[in-house]
Formats: C-alpha cells, structure tokens, sequence
C-alpha cells in the first residue's frame, strides 16, 4: 500500500494534499458512478482527487474526439478512462499501447506522461480477478459470449488466457464479430473461438457451461436483455458485467431459472483498482473500493429517482 503522507509532511503537520485530476470520457455516462469511487478512495493516499464525466452526446465524432483528448491534456489530466463507444475508435489517437491493449485491441485507460498519450487495458484483468473470485470452480469447456466490441474483446482475452476450451462469441454486427474472431485465433490458435449471428445462441448455449454478457445491452441507458431469457437454463452459469443496475433484467431471469450468476459491480471495481493505479502511482484498496461501490449502489437503490451525475461536455 502507497504511503498516505504526501512530500513535506514533517511530525504531527497535517499533511498536503497532491491535486489530481482525471476522468473518464464516453456515452450518455451521467449516471457513472466512477467519479464517487475514484475521488472516495484518492484522500487515502494524499491525493486531492478531482474526477471529471465528459459525456459525449455526438459519438460518430471524430473531430470531437480528438478535441476532448486535446483539452483534457492542456487542463493538466494525469489521464482518462474510456467507455462505450470509445474503447476501439480512441486507438488511432493515442502515441503508444501497453502489449495487453495490442493484443486485445481495446482500451479503456489512458495515461498522460510526457506530452505523449499511452493507451491500457485494466478490463481484462478485472474480469479475470471478479470471475476466479465469484465463480470458483465454474467449468470453462465451452462458454458462450454476447458483445463482441472493446469490453467484449477483453472479456474474451480473459477467459481465453485463464483456459476456457472454446468460446463462441455472438454479436449482431457480421464485421465486429469476425474481426474479434480473427484477432483471438491469431493469439490463441485456431479452434478455440468461433463468431455467431444472435440467431445461433439456441444452438450453441446447448453445449455450454456458461455465459458472459460484454454487451451495453441491460444498462440504464440500452435497457432490456442481450438474449432470450427463455434460453437460460439450470447448469449454466452467468456473468453479466453491468454494474448498474446492480441487478439486470438478465441477472434476475438467471437466478430465477436456478442459474449461477454474478453482475458487474466486482468487475468494475478491479479494473478500476488497476486504472487507479495506472494514473496516480498509488495501489488502491480493493476491499475499500468493493465496499463504497456497493454503498453507492445501495444509496443509488433507496432513492426513489436517482440523480445522476452531471457530466460536462469538455474538460
């Protein structure tokens, strides 16, 4: 654990706080509750945290992509964290990757050192640290993935290093998927993945062990499920990485059906450990950040309407 006192602290002196300021750039992202958990945990390592929401309205954008990251960096951003729709489309724009981002071709990180941009990928992780912790044991012989964009390519890097034998990825774009597809079986040989329209997942959730919902699809803001429910089923397991709402329409179907299923919140929270660490320097409590997200969400719950967080259009 980083020391909390920061430069200068001498005896009993209340020590200075180091500004810091970061945030995260995406799509109808007002809900996000990333700047409370990011700014909750920055005092316990002398950080004077600032995270800021920019919420881009006009995604097919680039122009105003390339704008956002500009002032971002000339407001003195130590960096950002990217969402949908951005994960694959902020590539182009960065100076360099880190060799997990190449290889899953999805970033959800960005540091700024240097007058240069270098492009991270912490969902992989994340994914990988929730999974072996909430589902230990779950077989991985066959596992069938809806979402084939930048959280569905790092879902399946995942669970593709961790040894799952054979991953079918369903994705209603035909291009999406097969590039996906052509990048797993380049890392990870041939046999191992196969890309399918939505209309096979009858056919190939009869063989599987479980399901990993990548999609948008059960979020405040792409309502509904990214599959039949009816094609649930006792055996399988679930992971819908969504973190809000806590519980999916997909998840409560599963637990209805008798399924094994976990949502997102614990996937959010180590890959935003790892995003932490990657921007401040500083190794975040785990623990910490687990127990305030679920407290946010709690709060979030109890409200009658919740209010969302006020995103600015530019930094």
């Amino acid at each position: 654990m980083a020391d909390d006192r920061a430069d200068g602290h001498r005896g009993g002196d209340v020590p200075a706080r180091v500004p810091c300021r970061y945030g995260l750039i995406g799509s109808g992202i007002g809900a996000s509750l990333s700047p409370a958990l990011h700014e909750g945990e920055g005092p316990h390592h002398g950080l004077d945290l600032t995270y800021e929401l920019i919420d881009v309205q006009a995604p097919d954008t680039p122009d105003d992509l390339d704008r956002l990251l500009r002032e971002a960096e000339e407001a003195g951003f130590a960096g950002l964290n990217v969402t949908h729709p951005f994960k694959q489309r902020v590539i182009p724009r960065l100076d360099g990757l880190s060799r997990q981002a190449e290889d899953i071709g999805a970033v959800n990180t960005i540091v700024f050192s240097g007058g240069r941009r270098v492009g991270h990928n912490t969902d992989a992780a994340g994914f990988a640290e929730s999974f072996a912790r909430e589902l230990p044991g779950a077989a991985t012989g066959h596992v069938v993935q809806l979402g084939a964009g930048g959280a569905g390519a790092a879902c399946a890097h995942a669970q593709l290093t961790a040894g799952t034998g054979r991953l079918t990825i369903a994705d209603p774009d035909p291009a999406r998927r097969a590039a996906l597809v052509g990048r797993l079986t380049a890392r990870f040989g041939a046999g191992r993945v196969a890309g399918i329209p939505p209309s096979g997942l009858e056919t190939a959730l009869a063989s599987a062990d479980g399901v990993v919902n990548a999609s948008p699809v059960g979020m405040r803001s792409h309502p509904g499920t990214p599959m039949p429910v009816d094609l649930l089923r006792p055996g399988l397991w679930l992971v819908d990485i969504v973190y809000m709402p806590l519980t999916t329409r997909l998840l409560r179907a599963a637990r209805s059906r008798g399924v094994r299923a976990i949502g997102g919140a614990g996937m959010c929270v180590f890959q935003a450990a790892a995003s932490f660490e990657l921007i401040t320097g500083r190794v975040p409590d785990t623990g910490r950040m687990l127990r305030h997200l679920r407290a946010l969400l709690d709060e979030r719950r109890s409200r009658p309407c919740p209010t969302p967080a006020t995103p600015r259009r530019t930094p």
